[in-house]
Formats: structure tokens, C-alpha cells, sequence
């Protein structure tokens, strides 16, 4: 059986030990699975061998066997295990058969060979032997084959491992993601949450400046009537008194009057617009006015005293719906 037919019987493929074989120098199978056992996970594993130039350990100087094998056209190396044999029974004694390494003391091949085991080892330390690898027996290639697939057992169920790490890191990182744009939503329910609380806050400042403002012209109002009452009921002026008597009573307050109206206008979405008409105008002024600030269906009512504008309000004065001097409307939306 051939060193390829070896490699394919214990589970390499067809390409990858042609390979080996060829990089190897085709000393056989031991050092064509030492390379394949190195360069296992190289991503060029695949791809098509190109043969190198320069001189190899095992080349031996040329003789007059070897001069008739080339005048035929034929090598001396073979793919065969018996072929690596015959190779080293025709060095000549003195030239260098193998390598071998000084750390462990296993016997290689050639440089190739060597240079898969220092990668594989980490071992540096190497010198020249003359002693001839043999071939490997039924047993030890069955030996190989079954470590080959213990290695390889084993780096699939590393690489399944770490392709299980990865995927709890992805599920982590898509989880942390996933927090994160809770919180960010989360956030800015807050965010508006303390805007609605503010806008309020606002509203009901405003509606008790409007409710004071209103008492405050109430409170005036009664008092221009009451000293307007007193005076219609105090008794008329007698020539006997005095002049300086009469100067002495205060004249009453006289009401003054407004013709002018200034009016805040408080909209749906808190802004404040303030606009001044006419003491006289109607309140159909005032309707439209607002039409051109706001579009859409809306109700105007002051808060304090409570009161709710309609249809039949549209042909009355501001005056006498008692917005002047001053009066504050709330556009509710419908």
C-alpha cells in the first residue's frame, strides 16, 4: 500500500494528503501526518501545492544509480514506505539521514517535518542524524490513525465550545442592548412625565393670578357702589354749615371707565397669546380672533367665576360680559 493510500485509509482527504506528501518530499507517511497534524487548521490547507526550489536534507549526492534513473526519466523517490527505506540504505555512510530534536529526542524526518513538530512543540534545539527513519508497521499506522481522530475529536469539540461562548456573548450583548433601550424609552416617559407636571403647575399659577385678579375687581366694584349708596343717602348740604364743614367731606370715589379690554388667551398646547379690543367690541370679536390662532373645534370659559362661553354670548359687549379691564379665557378643545 502506498503512503497515500495510507494517509486516505486513516480519514485524511485525497487533496489534503497529496499535499503533505508532496511538502514533505515524500519521505513517507510519518512526517507527511506530523505536517498534516501542524497545519491542520491552516485556512490554505486546501489549496493547490506549489512544489518550492532549493535543495532538500535528504538529497543525496549524485551516483552512478541515480544517474542511469534520470537518464530514463524516472526519480529515485517514491510514494511508498519501502521506496523511503531504499532511499536511506543508498546514502552513503557520513550524510545526514534525519533530524533530531535535542528537547525530546524524537527523530524526524526533514526539515519540513522538524519544522511542523517546532511549531507544534515549541521546541528550537535541533542537529543532524544519521540514523534512517523506518517505515511505520500495520500497528503504529493504526496507533496514527486513532490519534489523528482523537485530535481531531478533540479540536471539533473545542471549536464547538467556543462557538457556544460566543453565542452566550452575542445573547449578552443583545440582552445589554435590549436594557438599554428600555431605559432609554424609560427615560423619556420621565422626561415628559415632569414637562405634563410643569405645564400644569403653570396652568393652575395663571388661573389663580386670573381668580385674584378678578376678586381684586370685584372687591372694587363693591366698594364704588357702597360709597356710591352712602352718598345718595346722606342728607343734602344746609347754608348754616360752614363752608370749611363741606370741604371736609371726602367726595365719593368716582368709577372710572375702561375702553379697553386685555385678554389672555390661554391654548391647548400651553401657550399664552395676549391681545387688547375694544371695551365695546362684541364678543364675536374676540371668537374670531381666536379662530385665526388655533385650528380646530374649541370652547372659551373663564376659571374664575367658572364660566362657559356660548352662541348666544357672540352679540354681547365685552363690557358687559364683565372682560374689561382685563379678563383671562381658556381655549378648551373639543
Amino acid at each position: 500500500m502506498s503512503a497515500l493510500d495510507s494517509l486516505i485509509e486513516m480519514g485524511f482527504p485525497k487533496n489534503r494528503a497529496e499535499k503533505a506528501l508532496a511538502i514533505t518530499g515524500n519521505q513517507g507517511v510519518p512526517p507527511a501526518m506530523e505536517w498534516l497534524f501542524a497545519h491542520m487548521e491552516d485556512p490554505d490547507i486546501d489549496e493547490p501545492y506549489t512544489a518550492p526550489q532549493g535543495h532538500r536534507l535528504t538529497d543525496a549526492p549524485a551516483s552512478s544509480t541515480g544517474a542511469s534513473s534520470s537518464g530514463n526519466g524516472t526519480s529515485t523517490a517514491g510514494n511508498g514506505d519501502s521506496s523511503a527505506t531504499a532511499d536511506a540504505e543508498t546514502l552513503p555512510e557520513g550524510v545526514a539521514a534525519s533530524l533530531k530534536c535535542d528537547e525530546c529526542g524524537k527523530q524526524l524526518r526533514d526539515t519540513v517535518a522538524a519544522q511542523a513538530h517546532a511549531e507544534r512543540t515549541g521546541h528550537s534545539q535541533f542537529s543532524e542524524s544519521v540514523e534512517a527513519i523506518k517505515p511505520l508497521t500495520e500497528e503504529e499506522k493504526a496507533a496514527q490513525k486513532e490519534r489523528l481522530l482523537k485530535v481531531m475529536s478533540e479540536k471539533r469539540q473545542m471549536r464547538e465550545e467556543q462557538e457556544k461562548k460566543e453565542a452566550v456573548e452575542r445573547e449578552k450583548m443583545r440582552r445589554k442592548s435590549g436594557k438599554e433601550v428600555v431605559d432609554a424609552k424609560e427615560k423619556y416617559a420621565q422626561q415628559m412625565r415632569m414637562r405634563e407636571a410643569e405645564v400644569r403647575r403653570r396652568e393652575q399659577a395663571e388661573a389663580k393670578k386670573a381668580k385674584d385678579e378678578i376678586l381684586a375687581k370685584v372687591a372694587a366694584d363693591k366698594a364704588a357702589r357702597a360709597a356710591a349708596k352712602a352718598k345718595a343717602a346722606a342728607p343734602p348740604a344746609t347754608a348754616a354749615q360752614p363752608a370749611a364743614a363741606s370741604s371736609a367731606v371726602s367726595a365719593p370715589p368716582v368709577k372710572k371707565q375702561y375702553t379697553e379690554c386685555r385678554i389672555r388667551f390661554r391654548l391647548p398646547d400651553g401657550s399664552a397669546v395676549i391681545q387688547t379690543f375694544a371695551a365695546s367690541d362684541t364678543f364675536s370679536t374676540v371668537f374670531k380672533f381666536v379662530q385665526g390662532k388655533y385650528d380646530g373645534q374649541f370652547q372659551l370659559k373663564t376659571a374664575q367665576p367658572p364660566k362657559t362661553f356660548g352662541s348666544y354670548d357672540v352679540s354681547e359687549s365685552l363690557q358687559s360680559l364683565g372682560l374689561v379691564p382685563s379678563a383671562t379665557l381658556m381655549v378648551m378643545k373639543l
